[in-house]
């Protein structure tokens, strides 16, 4: 571990910490992500709630968030991108007028088809680097930590 200059840097207990490895890897994830996506100009967590309304159609926005940890004040204004890029719809709700029921339009089902097959890609990718066990082992430890 070190810098392009000559100076070596020393990371100390750094390179122990949990923490460090789990952004470390976090970061290497959404480069990665972002890179195969540039095409379609979709981030994660956008990736993620397209996924959530097609599983999901009629999904209210309070049921998005909890499910994926999201604030509703940050939810709001990916919602409106994915609403002003063609690829959800929000319809107000029958039973309560208050809150509306979410859907993927028939461009954001188009994208999202395009979407999973760059992220199976992704995914090998990341396979590759891991292995079948060692995919398996990262999984159960990310899942115990969350």
């Amino acid at each position: 571990m070190g810098t392009s200059s000559d100076r070596t840097v020393r990371f100390g207990p750094l390179t122990h910490y949990i923490g460090y490895w789990l952004r470390r890897a976090q970061v290497w994830a959404v480069s990665g992500f972002l890179e195969t996506m540039k095409e379609l100009e979709l981030r994660p967590t956008q990736f993620s709630v397209l996924i959530v309304i097609h599983e999901n159609p009629g999904i209210r926005q309070t049921e998005v968030c909890a499910a994926l940890g999201l604030q509703k004040a940050n939810f709001v204004p990916l919602l409106n991108e994915l609403q002003r890029r063609g690829l959800a719809v929000r319809k107000t709700g029958v039973s309560d007028r208050r809150s509306s029921a979410l859907y993927l339009t028939q461009q954001g089902e188009t994208l999202l088809q395009r979407a999973n097959e760059l992220h199976a890609a992704w995914e090998r990718h990341i396979a590759e680097r891991l292995g079948p066990k060692g995919q398996e082992q990262l999984r159960d430890l990310l899942q115990r930590l969350t």
